[in-house]
Parts: structure tokens; C-alpha cells; sequence
């Protein structure tokens, strides 16, 4: 199992020289942090309060407590959370989680989960390549693959590691990976433990694009291509046919990252290739969570057979990472199974989508990008005010994160609303008629 192919062997030989490197060095030759002549380590490297992101930390908190704000963040739910959701004992409108088609807290899913627990356990105890192989993984991801009208499919315990160890596998130096400026962090994070040069172009911009892979192509082994089906900071998406297009006429890979549109996207809610009905086949790599839309936890690879067998052998968050218990994995083969059922859900939540952005913008507010699709923004322009504006709300019964700079450029701080089939046009009037007062004070 420790065979991981030429291009990791040479990770590890790099990997290997720099330790050298580092051991070999003159003693005389100053350390990072040392005092000088005194060969001892300033205390601010040995101490976390002292470390540049718990510095960064404490002035934001600071900052929040000057302006008489309540930390937005971390706030405790009391139980499911859908379109309303209980927190401080008491209910209020929900737009801050991803319950999309009302999936989580069903009793149907919720039985799922417990008829899994019962006969499998609360954990799988190893990983599936070894011993934790469980006959709902198989079903789970038969189901994904049909849903996507591909050969194969792979579940990860986790989204964010889906990307990491996807991306990280399957390029290495002598590799390009291309991306959307706003690529969710763990394609990025992905890109950089892979080794490949890594470049980004500006968001959507399939020209952009074109032109880089005009320039640089050549220069390159394998390329890849990552882009989003649903932008969760903007509610926006690809002219997905452009991009393929392009990918092909260059060689390369096109992976699509669908962990919000699908579910969202699509007659039957099938995604960004029923959005735009092309082949699926069309794109290389299709990826998506189940925390989402199917109301569990962790993420998926969609594609050909050699495709996911190659992950299922070789990704490290794949291979020594233990399987997905069975109770997180049934509940996301229920919901895959009622989506398809209950189309009505999806058309819904698209109904209600358009709702709340065509009155936002009657009022004037700015949505920016948005379709209307599950993800609504409201920009602010300012952190601040953004940050006031989720206190206000709060206090009145509306729970809406803000999404601050560095997340975004100071000028684009917001308030971020997620939707869900369950929210009625009445709680969206609500919504917004308490918004357009609080923007006013």
C-alpha cells in the first residue's frame, strides 16, 4: 500500500533534501528567531497567543467589542436546523444553513440513520480498503453514479478532504491546475499539496482562461481545470458549455465542484450539467458533499471507472482514512432517493430563490451575481455595518451570517442568505422589510 507512483516518489525525494538541507546547516549559521549571539528563540515563537493568526483573532474580537457587536459566529443550534431553527431558547428564521430540500431532520433520513446505526454500528473501526468495507458504500455510491449517468463514484468522510486528497493525488510538479479566483479553499489547499504550478483567472472569466492555456499548455504534462457549479459566496455560476469547449480544444481535465449545486440546479435538481443538459462525460471530474443537499456528511468523486478506482487505491484521505459510518452514509442514500421522488422540493426551493432576489432588488439592494438559485448575497460594503446588520437582525428574530473581509474584499462584506424549499414568501418579507428598515437607521 505504500506504492504511490513516480510523481510522489519525487515529492518525497524533495521532501527528503530540504530535511537535509536543513540538518546540514553550518552550526554557526543563525536560526530562525534566534537573539543574536545568544543562539536563543524569541519568545514569541514558542508562545500561540503570540501567533499571527490568534493576533489577527484578538483584534477582530476587540474591534466587535468596541462597536458593541455579539459575536456572529459559532452560535448553537437547539436542534434541526432548517428554514427556522432554535437558538438562546427561542425560534427564529433560519437562511444560515445548507438545508436545501428540507432533508435533514425528515423522519424518513432520520430513520435511515437509525436502521444503519442498529445493524452496522456506530463506526466501521478501519479503513474500507483494509476491514471497514460496509454493503451501504457500495449502494451510496452506485447511487451517486447514477445520478450523475457516470461508470463509477467514491465517498470521503469529508468534503473539504475530497478536494484535498483528490487534487493532491492525481497532480504533481510538471502538472497545471487552473482555477476560478473565488475555487473553494479546499481545491486550493488541494493544488498546493499536489506540487503542480498552480495559476488563477479572473471568476468566470472564460477568455481569461482560454488565454492562459494558449500561453502555457505546452509547457505542461497533465492540466486541470477547477471551477464551481454554484459560487456560494456570489450565487452564481459557469457557462459551463465555454468551459468545455475550451478544455477540450486544449487536453485538459474540467473539474467541476458541485457542492452546492447540486440538489439546487436542474429540472430534477441533477446539477449543472441538467442546468445547461449536457452529457456528464462531458466533464472529467465531478465533485460534490453530502452535507448539503443530502443531508449528511462528507464528499464524493464522480467520473469513469479508472478515475475512482485510482482514488480508491491511492488518495491518502481516501486510503488511510477510516470509512464513513454507516448512520452518516444511509441517511444521504435516503435523501438521493426522495430527491428523486419529490422533484417538487427542488422546484420550491427554486420558487422561492427567484422570490426573495426579485424583491431584494424591487427594494434596491444589492444582490450582485446572483440567479436566484439557493444562495442570495446582500453586499454591504462595509464589515462593520455588515457585521451590525446580522446583530440587528438577530435580535429580531432573523439569523444571517455575514461574511466579512479578509473572506471578502472590504467593499464586498455582506450578508449571506441561504435558502431552503421550507422558507415561505411570508418569512422572506419578514426578512426583508426588517433589513430595509435596519439599512435605514
Amino acid at each position: 500500500m505504500s506504492q504511490q507512483g513516480p510523481r510522489h516518489d519525487l515529492k518525497r525525494q524533495l521532501l527528503d533534501g530540504a530535511r537535509s538541507r536543513k540538518r546540514s546547516r553550518p552550526a554557526a549559521e543563525p536560526q530562525p528567531g534566534a537573539t543574536a549571539g545568544q543562539g536563543r528563540v524569541s519568545e514569541r515563537f514558542t508562545r500561540f497567543d503570540a501567533h499571527p493568526g490568534y493576533q489577527q483573532l484578538t483584534l477582530m474580537r476587540d474591534a466587535a467589542k468596541r462597536l458593541g457587536l455579539v459575536d456572529p459566529f459559532f452560535r448553537c443550534h437547539q436542534g434541526n436546523a432548517g428554514a427556522t431553527s432554535r437558538i438562546d431558547d427561542r425560534e427564529v428564521i433560519n437562511f444560515a444553513s445548507y438545508n436545501y430540500l428540507g432533508f435533514s431532520g425528515d423522519p424518513r433520513v432520520n430513520q435511515a440513520a437509525i436502521d444503519a446505526v442498529q445493524h452496522y454500528g456506530s463506526s466501521v473501526s478501519a479503513s474500507r480498503i483494509v476491514s471497514g468495507e460496509r454493503p451501504i458504500h457500495g449502494e451510496l455510491e452506485s447511487a451517486i453514479a447514477e445520478a450523475y449517468d457516470v461508470e463509477a463514484a467514491v465517498a470521503f468522510v469529508s468534503g473539504h478532504a475530497t478536494n484535498v486528497s483528490t487534487l493532491g493525488y492525481l497532480l504533481g510538479p510538471g502538472d497545471l491546475i487552473l482555477h476560478d479566483e473565488y475555487i473553494h479553499n479546499s481545491a486550493l489547499v488541494g493544488a498546493q499539496l499536489s506540487g503542480a504550478r498552480r495559476m488563477s483567472f479572473p471568476h468566470n472569466d472564460a477568455d481569461a482562461l482560454d488565454d492562459l492555456l494558449r500561453r502555457h499548455r505546452p509547457q505542461f504534462e497533465r492540466v486541470l481545470i477547477v471551477i464551481e457549479g454554484l459560487y456560494s459566496m456570489d450565487g452564481d455560476l459557469p457557462d459551463l458549455p465555454r468551459f468545455v469547449e475550451i478544455k477540450q480544444r486544449h487536453q485538459s481535465w474540467l473539474m467541476v465542484d458541485e457542492a452546492h449545486s447540486f440538489g439546487v440546479l436542474g429540472e430534477h435538481g441533477l446539477g449543472l450539467r441538467e442546468h445547461f443538459d449536457m452529457p456528464a462525460n462531458n466533464v472529467d471530474i465531478w465533485m460534490g458533499t453530502m452535507s448539503k443537499t443530502l443531508a449528511g456528511c462528507g464528499g464524493y468523486i464522480a467520473g469513469c471507472q479508472a478515475l475512482v478506482d485510482t482514488l480508491r487505491h491511492l488518495a491518502p484521505g481516501f486510503l488511510y482514512s477510516v470509512g464513513m459510518p454507516a448512520q452518516v452514509a444511509g441517511p444521504s442514500l435516503k435523501a438521493l432517493e426522495l430527491m428523486h421522488q419529490e422533484p417538487q422540493r427542488v422546484h420550491r426551493l427554486q420558487a422561492i430563490s427567484r422570490y426573495f432576489l426579485e424583491q431584494a432588488r424591487q427594494m434596491g439592494l444589492d444582490t450582485g451575481e446572483s440567479i436566484g438559485a439557493a444562495v442570495v448575497p446582500v453586499i454591504i460594503g462595509s464589515s462593520a455595518r455588515a457585521a451590525g446588520l446580522s446583530h440587528s437582525l438577530f435580535e429580531r428574530g432573523i439569523n444571517v451570517q455575514p461574511i466579512l473581509h479578509p473572506a471578502v474584499p472590504e467593499q464586498s462584506a455582506r450578508l449571506r442568505f441561504f435558502l431552503s424549499c421550507e422558507h415561505t414568501e411570508a418569512q422572506v418579507d419578514q426578512t426583508l422589510a426588517a433589513l430595509e428598515e435596519e439599512l435605514a437607521r
